[in-house]
């Protein structure tokens, strides 16, 4: 393939498939990280973070199997590569998770509201973008750096939970990894109602095996070719902002897989509105609802540079690593969201 179509674009095809179907599991599956929190602690429902939870089971006995067979090296992505630093996860986490409450919706399901017609939504992913940018290398980069500077990781062991445990007792963070990635499967499968539900139950495994072709797309394409290019899986923060650059600037620039990433959700999120037949043009009549989701939207983008990652990002993709971040991140997500959620729906509340 690269040799027909080149490295940069091969990387971009496979973020292309994986997003595409992503985009499908959002729209035909209704597999949602704002919806799955809001489920959980407002409408009696565990059924969507259980989707949420095995795609994490099955990202991580995907990645770790790709690792044991030789197509993937968890310690070339920078969830691995990259000291972590335990505060930026839990502010940057924080952030992002309070944001996603204010907007409505994380990265990732703003683009699938995108691709059935949401105008409001355009507005989200368009001001995140510009605001993860703004903070990785605008701006705000130098505040960033200076409070939390991105150092790569000089010791022996990278900060993942299977790398830590497997130098304590000896073994290989690969059969550690899958021992974890078999549990945490085990474990979102433990509820009757949820294996009743057999849509949610095929919607959460493709969603984690979406994460763990991107592993082996990009690992392909990094080791197959002679470009220097990133060994990733899918993330919705600043690959919007990197995809907006390259769609004002095509003509000067390769594509990547984040650009393909962010194209296939909208495109397969178009695709599963029209199947269902939920495609509408719609806008915002409130102004005040329109200031609450850019004020949202910005702090998803700084929370999520800060964090390294999204609720895709750190919450299934460094997941499927283990690494450190994520279960830290993702922890802090959830509390800024039920926080935000709380002070959305108090002041709905009539005055007593």
């Amino acid at each position: 393939m690269i040799d027909i179509i080149g490295e940069y674009w091969t990387t971009a095809l496979f973020g292309g498939v994986g997003g595409l179907v992503l985009g499908l599991a959002a729209r035909l599956g209704r597999f949602c990280t704002m919806g799955a929190i809001e489920d959980l602690l407002y409408g009696g429902s565990d059924i969507r973070m259980r989707m949420w939870v095995l795609a994490i089971g099955v990202g991580i006995l995907g990645c770790f199997g790709l690792t044991g067979a030789g197509m993937m090296q968890p310690e070339a992505s920078y969830y691995l590569s990259i000291r972590w630093m335990p505060l930026a996860s839990i502010l940057g986490g924080l952030t992002f998770g309070y944001g996603m409450a204010l907007a409505g919706n994380c990265g990732y399901g703003a683009i699938a509201r995108l691709g059935g017609g949401d105008f409001r939504a355009f507005v989200i992913v368009l001001v995140m973008g510009v605001a993860a940018y703004a903070t990785l290398s605008g701006p705000l980069a130098p505040l960033r750096n200076m409070a939390f500077p991105q150092v790569d990781v000089t010791s022996e062991v990278p900060p993942g939970i299977a790398h830590f445990l497997g130098r304590f007792l000896g073994m290989s963070p690969v059969h550690i990894g899958l021992a974890f990635g078999a549990l945490i499967t085990l474990g979102a499968l433990g509820s009757r109602k949820f294996l009743q539900d057999p849509k949610s139950v095929f919607w959460g495994v493709v969603v984690g095996l979406a994460i763990t072709s991107g592993w082996a797309g990009s690992y392909y394409a990094a080791t197959a070719g002679f470009e220097d290019l990133p060994v990733v899986s899918h993330s919705f923060s600043a690959p919007v902002g990197e995809t907006l650059i390259y769609y004002m600037t095509a003509s000067v620039r390769e594509p990547s897989f984040a650009v393909g990433s962010i194209t296939g959700v909208a495109l397969g999120a178009f695709i599963g509105s029209l199947i269902k037949g939920h495609f509408r043009w719609e806008a915002c009549d409130d102004p005040r609802e329109l200031r609450r989701q850019i004020i949202g939207a910005g702090l998803m983008g700084i929370g999520a540079v800060l964090a390294l990652g999204c609720t895709v990002g750190q919450g299934m993709t460094a997941f499927s690593t283990l690494a450190w971040s994520a279960p830290v991140t993702f922890a802090a997500i959830f509390a800024g969201a039920a926080l935000g959620l709380r002070q959305l729906i108090e002041g709905f509340q009539p005055a007593e």
